[in-house]
C-alpha cells in the first residue's frame, strides 16, 4: 500500500469515527504496514487540514486522532445547531480543577481543599461525563474515588493529563482560565452545592 492510499484510508476511517481514534488502533486496520509510514501519513494529514484557512483540522487528542471543527466558526456552528456549549458553574470547574490535579481522590478530600458540601457539584460534573468513579479508598465505608475521563480531555483539547499547566496548590485559577471555550455561569453555583447526591 502506498503512501497516498494510507493517507486516504487514515482520513475515511478518522472522519467515520465520532471519537478520537489511538494510533493503535488506526495501526490494526492496515496489513503488513509499518508503524512508521501510518505515523507518517498521520503527521501529513495533520498539516493538510492546518491553517484558519480550513473548516476542520485534525488534532491529537484524549490519546487519539479525531477532525474536529476550527474553533474559529464556533458560534456559527452552534447556531446552526442551535446548540448551547457546556456551561459550568465556578464551583464545578473549581472542584473539576481540583480533581484534574489531585486524581484519584474521594469526595472529602475535594471538600476539604474547597470547604463546602460538593455533592451537587460532582453529580452535575458527572452528568457532562467529565469525572467519574474509578476506584474506592480501602478505608472505613469504602469511599469513591473520583477521577477525570477522556471527555474532559477533549473538552479542555488536550491530548492527555500531562498536558494540563502546573500550577501551585493555591493556582485552581488555571483550569478556569486555561479554556476560552467554557463558559462560567456562577449564579448557580450554591444551589448546585446543596443538591443531595
Amino acid at each position: 500500500m502506498d503512501q497516498q492510499e494510507i493517507r486516504a484510508t487514515l482520513e475515511a476511517l478518522l472522519l467515520a469515527a465520532e471519537e478520537p481514534v489511538a494510533p493503535a488502533r488506526l495501526e490494526s486496520v492496515f496489513d503488513e504496514t509499518a508503524p512508521e509510514m501510518i505515523q507518517r501519513a498521520l503527521k501529513a494529514l495533520r498539516l493538510e487540514y492546518a491553517g484558519e484557512g480550513r473548516g476542520i483540522h485534525l488534532v491529537r487528542i484524549a490519546g487519539g486522532y479525531q477532525f474536529r471543527t476550527n474553533p474559529r466558526f464556533g458560534d456559527r456552528i452552534r447556531r446552526f445547531f442551535e446548540s448551547k456549549p457546556v456551561r459550568l458553574s465556578r464551583a464545578a470547574l473549581e472542584t473539576l480543577a481540583i480533581i484534574a490535579y489531585r486524581q484519584p481522590l474521594p469526595r472529602a478530600e475535594v471538600e476539604e481543599v474547597r470547604g463546602v458540601n460538593c455533592s451537587g457539584v460532582l453529580k452535575t460534573l458527572r452528568e457532562y461525563d467529565l469525572v467519574d468513579i474509578i476506584g474506592q479508598l480501602d478505608d472505613i465505608g469504602k469511599p469513591h474515588l473520583y477521577g477525570t475521563t477522556p471527555r474532559f480531555l477533549e473538552l479542555f483539547g488536550l491530548a492527555g493529563l500531562s498536558e494540563l499547566p502546573t500550577l501551585e496548590e493555591s493556582e485552581l485559577q488555571a483550569l478556569i482560565d486555561m479554556h476560552e471555550d467554557v463558559e462560567v455561569e456562577a449564579d448557580d453555583a450554591d444551589i448546585e452545592e446543596s443538591k443531595p447526591e
